[in-house]
C-alpha cells in the first residue's frame, strides 16, 4: 500500500495530471470515431515519450489505452457503430436503449460499468499478478485451442430465433477470414492472384462494413432511424441514469464479467474484442429473460462494458510480470516502457517496484478522468441525435473509409467497406444476426493457428493430441454452453409463438 501511494503522490503534480488527462481525452476521441480504434492512437502517442520521462510517458500512454477501451460504447450507443472492436456487444442492447429515447441513460450505464470494470481489473492486477501469470504460461497451443473452441459457441447463443441463420452467419465470418495467406505455412488461400486478398480482409473494413455502412443504408431507406428521441428527453436522468436497487441487481453480472475480462486479458493474443463478446453472450444464456436481450436492457450492456474493460488490466498481467504482450495496445506500452531502458518480467517487481506501481496508480487516476469526462460529456454527445441525418450520414461514412484506409493505406480495404456494408444490410435484412459473422471472423484465425500449431507439437498429429486436463475442462463447458444456447433458442421460440397467439409482438434480439 506504501508503494502504491507514493507512486500516486509522484502522479498528482500538474505536468503529469495534464499529459494523462490529456492521453484519455485522445483516446476516448480515437475510440468514439468509427474506423480508429485504441491501437492507432497509442502507436501516434508513442514518439511522444522519447522526449517525457518514464513515469510521465507510461503515464500518458495508460491513459490512452484506458480511454480508447471506454471510448468505444459512444458510437456503439448512439449509432450502432462499435468505435472499436471491444465495443461490438455494446451495440446490441446500448443502440436499441438509445432508440427508445434513453441514450443518456446507456451512456451512464456504460461509463459506470466501465470505471467499474477497470477498477475490479486493477485490483485483480495488483493481487493476483503474479499466480495468475504463471498458470497462464503454461498454456500450450491445445489449451488456447479448447479455449476457442468455447468462444466459438457463443454464436449459437447470439443467433436470435433462428439458429441455423446464426450457425450460417458465423461460419461465412470463418470463411471470410480464411480469404489470404494462411497461418503457419503461408500459402495462399482463395486470393485469385491478387495481392490483396492474399493480404486478407482489415478488421475495421469489416466490422464498420458490417455495422456502420448497413446501419447508414438502413437509415436511407428509413430516415428516422438514427434520430429517434429528441436531445432533452434524451439526457433526462438522475446520476448514471440507474436506480441502487438496479445496480444490486446486476453486481453478480458485473462480478462474473469482470473475471471474464481479466482471464481474457491474460491470455496473450484474445482481447477485449472477445471478452465482451463472451461476457454478453454467457449473460444472456445465464438470464431469466434471454429475449430481452437486444431489445435495449441493462443486462447486456453491463457485461459488455464491465468485460473489455476489465480485459485492459488483465492483458497488464503478462506484460509486467513474464514481458508477454497480451494484446496489440500492451504491445506499444511494452515498446513504451524499452523506449527508457525498462525491461517488464519476473525481476521487475523486485529490480523495479516503483515503476510498477506507477502503472498501477496511472490506471486508477485515467480511469477517474474517463468517467469525469464522459460523464460530463453526455449532452454533447448526445447532441448526435439531433443532427439530421443529410448531415450526419455522410460524416458517419467519411469517418468509416479513413478508418478503414488508415488501418492499412489500402484503398482496397475502403472498396470492401462499402461491399461488407452492403453484405450486413441484406444479411440483417433476411433475418441474419450479424453478430455470429464477426465472432467468426475475429475468432477464426486464432483457432486455426491454435488447431494446426497442437497438431504440429504432436507426435501423431491426430485428435488425441487435442487433449488435456485444462483443455477437456473447456469442452466440457462449451457443450453446456451449446446446450443452454439451443434450450433458450426453445424458450424464445416459444415465447414468441405465445406472443403471436396474443396478438403481441415480442422483438427478437439479434434477428
Amino acid at each position: 500500500m506504501e508503494l502504491f501511494i507514493s507512486a500516486l503522490a509522484s502522479l498528482l503534480n500538474p505536468t503529469t495530471l495534464v499529459l494523462v488527462l490529456g492521453g484519455v481525452f485522445l483516446g476516448i476521441v480515437f475510440g468514439a470515431l468509427p474506423g480508429l480504434d485504441t491501437s492507432m492512437a497509442v502507436c501516434l502517442c508513442l514518439p511522444l515519450t522519447f522526449v517525457l520521462d518514464p513515469v510521465d510517458g507510461i503515464a500518458m500512454i495508460i491513459g490512452v489505452f484506458i480511454g480508447g477501451v471506454s471510448g468505444g460504447l459512444i458510437s456503439a450507443t448512439l449509432l450502432n457503430i462499435p468505435g472499436t472492436a471491444a465495443a461490438m456487444a455494446t451495440c446490441f442492447d446500448g443502440h436499441p436503449m438509445a432508440k427508445k429515447g434513453q441514450a443518456g441513460r446507456a451512456m451512464g450505464i456504460g461509463i459506470f460499468y466501465s470505471f467499474m470494470g477497470t477498477l475490479i481489473g486493477m485490483i485483480a492486477l495488483i493481487t493476483i499478478s503474479r499466480p495468475m501469470a504463471a498458470v497462464a504460461l503454461h498454456f500450450t497451443s491445445v489449451e488456447y485451442f479448447s479455449i476457442y473452441v468455447f468462444a466459438l459457441t457463443m454464436m449459437a447463443s447470439l443467433s436470435g430465433k433462428s439458429l441455423a441463420k446464426g450457425l450460417v452467419s458465423g461460419f461465412l465470418g470463418v470463411f471470410i477470414a480464411c480469404i489470404g495467406i494462411a497461418p503457419i505455412d503461408y500459402t495462399p488461400r482463395f486470393s485469385f492472384g491478387s495481392n490483396n486478398l492474399a493480404a486478407g480482409f482489415n478488421l475495421v473494413a469489416v466490422l464498420t462494413g458490417s455495422f456502420a455502412v448497413s446501419t447508414v443504408m438502413k437509415s436511407i431507406k428509413s430516415p428516422t432511424d438514427l434520430k429517434t428521441s429528441d436531445f432533452g428527453h434524451a439526457t433526462k436522468m438522475h446520476g448514471f441514469g440507474f436506480t441502487v436497487k438496479e445496480y444490486v441487481r446486476q453486481i453478480w453480472n458485473m462480478i462474473r464479467s469482470a473475471a471474464i475480462g481479466v482471464g481474457i486479458g491474460i491470455l496473450p493474443g484474445i482481447g477485449a474484442s472477445t471478452s465482451n463478446l463472451m461476457a454478453y453472450s454467457i449473460a444472456k444464456s445465464s438470464s431469466k429473460y434471454p429475449e430481452k436481450f437486444g431489445t435495449g436492457i441493462m443486462d447486456g450492456i453491463v457485461a459488455s462494458e464491465t468485460a473489455n474493460n476489465a480485459t485492459v488490466c488483465g492483458a497488464m498481467i503478462p506484460l509486467l510480470t513474464l514481458g508477454i504482450p497480451g494484446d496489440i495496445g500492451t504491445a506499444f506500452l511494452l515498446s513504451a516502457l524499452q523506449i527508457h531502458g525498462i525491461s517488464p518480467g519476473p525481476l521487475l517487481f523486485d529490480t523495479n517496484p516503483d515503476l510498477v506501481y506507477v502503472c498501477f496508480a496511472a490506471i486508477g487516476v485515467s480511469v477517474v478522468f474517463m468517467v469525469l469526462l464522459e460523464f460530463f460529456g453526455i449532452r454533447v454527445f448526445t447532441k448526435v441525435l439531433t443532427v439530421r441525418e443529410y448531415i450526419l450520414l455522410p460524416v458517419i461514412l467519411m469517418l468509416c473509409g479513413v478508418g478503414a484506409f488508415a488501418n492499412s493505406n489500402r484503398t482496397f480495404d475502403v472498396i470492401f467497406l462499402v461491399l461488407f456494408g452492403l453484405m450486413g444490410y441484406f444479411l440483417s435484412g433476411w433475418g441474419y444476426p450479424l453478430g455470429p459473422m464477426c465472432i467468426g471472423f475475429i475468432l477464426g484465425p486464432s483457432t486455426e493457428t491454435s488447431l494446426r500449431r497442437a497438431l504440429m507439437a504432436s507426435d501423431t498429429g491426430s485428435l488425441t493430441s487435442l487433449l488435456s486436463p485444462i483443455a477437456i475442462v473447456f469442452y466440457i463447458i462449451s457443450i453446456v454452453s451449446v446446450v443452454m444456447a439451443v434450450r433458450n433458442n426453445r424458450r424464445l421460440n416459444k415465447r414468441l409463438e405465445e406472443a403471436a397467439a396474443r396478438g403481441e409482438n415480442v422483438p427478437d434480439a439479434n434477428a
